[in-house]
């Protein structure tokens, strides 16, 4: 790291649920690949790499932690650091923590804030507007970057543009920030050519940030910073301190800070960016058909206008459609007019109040040694699909209510079963009583899938005991 390397601090949290079925709290829309081939999450990191870049610190909460570490990992980007929240407390006190942290190597350090989940599909200007923005960081500034209206969106806040700053190239004043507005004031700030979008990204020294929070909002700062002092190193996560993180108040940073500072500064840019927030906006970023459509995954579409089909596997055909969303996952089917795109949040809400487990787990979820995925469930019994990366090793547990029958279709397990150690090939299968210690590894270089078949009283996840963990849970 060089003494002027901009440091990306990435804000990996949010739920995204103007995204499901596809995005959801046990996999939001950062950590999907929705635009590309690789996850929204690496692909910001990427926008972070090369000269004049540090490794990027991550702020994560405890539930994402391994699958943030493995998209890093896969995706090859060395040094990363990741620093985990007790539980959300908005985006000031994930900052303030980051600003706290890196400031004990060195205050002058320049922090490139910026939200996991975000597209940009210029990177080379993106770059020039964050050379401009880093230069006023240092000049004492902290930078928020707007983004050129393209349409009259009510989804975003604006910033109204105040005067340039003074050897300062590309960088205004902030007259002020503009609350998301109804739909003729947004007519109205967008063609004015003196308003842009809030894009969410800020550029500041640490000192600089420490200093403002300092000034207005103290209870913010005191607890990250306690926070930080209390933390621990686990594997590869900085835990902060949880019960000093959680009497931090619940604000964003531009409530905070970027409406009550007076060093408020903006670099407006044209970047291609989008904050992806809806379907509507998804397919606004997508490549398009002759007809406007943004087709992804298995789907045929008949005379079909200004949609967007997404199928995450299963066969999906639409005949006669007019600017719809249809998404289909494997256990949830939304449909909405593209119009209404930001009212998903409300269905959601509702399926939670009821209970569906749609509403916030996917079938498939994600540990630090792999996968797996619910296949059936009935009356005593449910059938899953795993897959354990070669090298990973579940927990070594018992449980109190199941026994469990394990079939490899597919490399070969490892298997504890009290005193006895086995190898299990493809297919071959081991039963594992009811109460007994048991652990699966995968010793192999391919993936190691097999079927679980569960029988018992009660099948819930929280029913293992774990009485030795490679990955430090409980």
């Amino acid at each position: 790291m060089t003494d002027d390397a901009l440091v990306p601090v990435i804000l990996c949290g949010g739920s995204g649920t103007r995204l499901w079925p596809l995005s959801r709290e046990s996999l939001p829309k950062q950590f999907w690949p929705l635009l590309g081939g690789e996850s929204m999450l690496v692909e910001t990191a990427r926008r972070g790499q090369g000269a004049g870049f540090a490794p990027p610190l991550l702020v994560a909460g405890e539930a994402q932690r391994f699958e943030v570490a493995e998209q890093m990992r896969a995706a090859g980007i060395a040094g990363a650091r990741i620093l985990l929240e007790p539980e959300g407390r908005n985006s000031a006190p994930a900052i303030a923590a980051a600003a706290a942290l890196l400031a004990r190597q060195d205050p002058g350090t320049v922090l490139w804030i910026l939200p996991a989940d975000h597209a940009v599909a210029d990177v080379p200007a993106l770059h020039a507007a964050l050379a401009r923005a880093a230069a006023a960081a240092r000049a004492g500034r902290v930078v928020t970057f707007g983004m050129a209206p393209t349409a009259p969106e009510t989804g975003y806040g604006y910033i109204e543009h105040g005067a340039p700053l003074p050897g300062l190239p590309g960088a205004l004043a902030v007259a002020r920030f503009v609350e998301k507005p109804d739909a003729a004031a947004a007519r109205a700030l967008a063609a004015d050519g003196r308003h842009s979008w809030n894009s969410g990204m800020f550029v500041a020294t640490a000192a600089t940030l420490l200093r403002e929070l300092a000034a207005h909002a103290p209870a913010v700062l005191a607890a990250a910073e306690a926070a930080v002092e209390a933390a621990a190193h686990d594997l590869d996560f900085i835990r902060l301190g949880a019960e000093a993180f959680r009497a931090a108040p619940s604000i964003s940073i531009d409530y905070a800070v970027m409406e009550r500072t007076a060093l408020a500064a903006v670099v407006p840019a044209e970047i291609g960016w989008s904050d992806v927030g809806s379907w509507d906006a998804l397919w606004a970023a997508s490549p398009r058909d002759a007809s406007g459509n943004a087709l992804s995954g298995p789907v045929e579409a008949l005379d079909c206008e200004g949609c967007l089909v997404r199928s995450e596997g299963m066969l999906t055909a639409a005949v006669g459609l007019r600017d719809v969303a249809l998404v289909v996952t494997d256990d949830a089917v939304l449909a909405v007019p593209r119009d209404r795109a930001q009212d998903v949040k409300r269905i959601v809400e509702r399926l939670k109040a009821r209970g569906v487990t749609q509403a916030v787990e996917h079938r498939r979820m994600f540990r630090p040694w792999g996968h797996y995925e619910g296949m059936i469930r009935g009356d005593r019994f449910q059938v899953k699909r795993i897959t354990v990366k070669p090298g990973g090793r579940l927990s070594l547990q018992t449980h109190f209510h199941r026994a469990e029958h394990w079939v490899v279709v597919h490399g070969t397990a490892r298997v504890t079963r009290d005193a006895e150690v086995l190898l299990v090939g493809e297919n071959q299968s081991v039963y594992l009583p009811l109460g007994c210690v048991h652990r699966m590894e995968n010793p192999g270089k391919i993936p190691l899938v097999l079927i679980e078949v569960q029988v018992g009283s009660y099948l819930g996840e929280d029913d293992i005991v774990r009485i030795e963990d490679t990955y430090g849970r409980g």
